[in-house]
């Protein structure tokens, strides 16, 4: 029988009950076991094998090890998520290298690095590569301050590496040379990503590389690579079941060409991941037919050249598609065909080709409406437009109501409904009184504190909330804050919420991972009041010009217990 909690002892010896806790691999579910008792936060402790620390300075590495001596996989994010929108300046932070310098000490038996919004330097990668003896996996998700230099010595000296992941990582990228550091014994490679680096790599010893990897699943090329080397390397590696292509364009070769291309990838019939295609050759998109039919993520975002009538050639091959990525240069003509063809869909993601452009429409409401209506099980939307309605929205929500994403951005601030010239208060409203199961937001268009109302009584599982230009007084914030009691991550920008707003969360903060607010009406005055009354958040105001002495433009606060940080740059200040 489960001991109350607060019992100091287990009816299981803990070798036995640490064996048990092996099997629980859920965050949330190893939290709520470590509440049991002492004896459970004990085993708890000694069974974890990786964490995951959603804000790099919400623990320290020293507070880490004691807290759970086995970790062999760490999972660390570092900037707030409005970095990637150039509102978080350079030299902020996070760079991962004190992490490093305690870890190597603790965990020398560490397999497994995932690292996204950090600063990573190439004497980072080196410590890493001569720290870590078994050291399998290095994921870098828009990471930057690293070169291809310390990549190749990531390379020569992982000799058990499995995965190397740079995802839209900024590198210093000094030439292809490194893929061909990677010794001849090395046979382990289970996935690859250097899509994001720009110079033309060693070629051979790539196809030496992917040749002698036989359990290789993943491998996604940079744009350099030309569609004779992509052939010539699934002829070589039919195992892969995700591929990013490279540019897929080339030069007219004749029909002889097409037929081996054809071939090579009717030969890869395990494929389920099809990306990276920058410049597309319609000329070669009959190539990728034969594998449509098995595919479950099409990832077309840097297709430019992509429009409704290649997405439609595309989508129609692809009856188990289950998430697409595209440029909303297909129109809602594409994205009609895709309702049509796509019927198991559960996510969506629609970038814009050009977000500041003003002379093209993109993809508009009726697009996401013919999403909706020919696919009900969608759960994931992240929709850029120029223009929308509350009427389609609604439809939206009451045809796909297991929405857990929901992330529209109208890129005109503060648009109405184009037809009504209302505000969008009904759609998001629709949205969250329909959809019991959301768990993330992102709002924008004209919007007042109606639907704020919306989400504080209604969005009763949220966990992030997003918003841009939008809100009309401090209730707006008040109603969210004392409305959505799993609220983890708010961030807000360019919008008119003050102290008031700010202060109403004070019970709430605690509980949260991270507040964002920048280019808002927040004073001094009420930071000073918030740090002053909740220790244990971190309080920080950055301070790029020369602003007004009570402005608090961009404020970041987040729950902590290692205290203020010990690295910030002076243009950050702690209260």
């Amino acid at each position: 029988m489960m001991k109350k909690r607060g019992d100091s002892s287990s009816t299981f010896p803990d070798e036995v009950l640490e064996h048990v806790l092996l099997f629980v691999v859920s965050i949330k579910d190893r939290s709520a076991v470590s509440l049991v008792c002492k004896a459970w936060y004990r085993a708890e402790a000694w069974s974890r094998r990786k964490v995951f620390i959603g804000n790099c300075y919400s623990v320290s590495p020293e507070i880490l090890v004691r807290r759970f001596p086995k970790i062999t996989g760490i999972t660390l994010k570092g900037k707030p998520r409005f970095s990637d929108f150039n509102l978080v300046p350079p030299h902020w932070g996070a760079d991962i290298h004190p992490w490093l310098l305690v870890i190597r000490g603790a965990y020398p038996w560490l397999r497994e690095l995932r690292l996204k919004r950090m600063i990573v330097t190439d004497e980072s990668l080196e410590l890493i590569a001569r720290s870590f003896s078994d050291f399998r996996a290095l994921s870098l998700t828009t990471c930057e301050g690293f070169s291809t230099d310390g990549l190749a010595v990531i390379a020569t000296h992982c000799r058990n590496l499995q995965e190397l992941d740079l995802q839209e990582s900024e590198v210093d990228d000094r030439g292809g040379y490194w893929l061909s550091c990677f010794p001849e014994s090395c046979v382990s490679l289970v996935s690859l990503n250097f899509a994001c680096l720009q110079s033309e790599v060693n070629f051979d010893a790539l196809q030496r590389l992917v040749a002698r990897c036989i359990s290789l699943r993943s491998l996604k090329l940079n744009k350099t690579l030309s569609l004779e080397q992509l052939k010539r390397l699934l002829v070589i590696a039919p195992q892969l079941m995700e591929l990013g292509t490279g540019s897929f364009f080339q030069e007219l070769s004749g029909p002889q060409f097409t037929t081996d291309l054809e071939n090579a990838f009717k030969n890869c019939n395990k494929l389920r991941t099809l990306s990276g295609m920058w410049e597309v050759a319609p000329l070669y998109l009959p190539a990728l037919y034969s594998v449509c039919s098995n595919l479950t993520f099409l990832n077309l975002s840097y297709a430019a050249n992509i429009r409704s009538m290649e997405l439609g050639r595309l989508v129609s091959h692809c009856p188990q598609l289950r998430r697409l990525w595209v440029l909303d240069t297909v129109g809602d003509k594409g994205l009609e065909t895709v309702s049509s063809n796509c019927k198991n869909l559960r996510e969506l993601r629609v970038f814009p080709l050009d977000p500041f452009g003003q002379d093209r429409v993109g993809v508009t409401e009726k697009g996401i409406l013919k999403i909706s209506q020919g696919c009900p099980n969608l759960s994931y939307v992240l929709y850029f437009c120029r223009q929308m309605t509350n009427a389609a929205i609604i439809e939206v929500a009451q045809n796909c109501p297991r929405l857990t994403h929901f992330r529209l951005c109208i890129m005109n601030p503060c648009q109405p409904d184009h037809l009504t010239d209302e505000p969008m208060d009904e759609a998001f409203g629709a949205i969250v009184k329909i959809c019991k199961g959301l768990q993330r937001l992102a709002i924008s268009g004209l919007l007042t504190d109606k639907a704020f109302e919306y989400i504080g009584l209604y969005a009763k599982n949220l966990e992030t909330l997003s918003v841009a230009f939008a809100g009309s007084s401090d209730l707006g914030m008040e109603c969210v804050l004392r409305g959505c009691p799993k609220l983890r991550k708010l961030e807000i920008r360019d919008s008119p919420f003050g102290n008031a707003a700010l202060l109403s969360g004070l019970e709430q903060y605690e509980s949260m991972r991270s507040l964002w607010m920048s280019s808002c009406k927040v004073t001094m005055s009420g930071c000073r009041y918030l740090a002053q009354n909740k220790p244990r958040l971190n309080v920080e105001i950055i301070k790029e010009n020369d602003e007004d002495d009570n402005d608090a433009d961009k404020l970041y606060v987040y729950r902590t217990i290692a205290g203020p940080r010990r690295d910030a740059p002076n243009f950050v200040l702690t209260l």
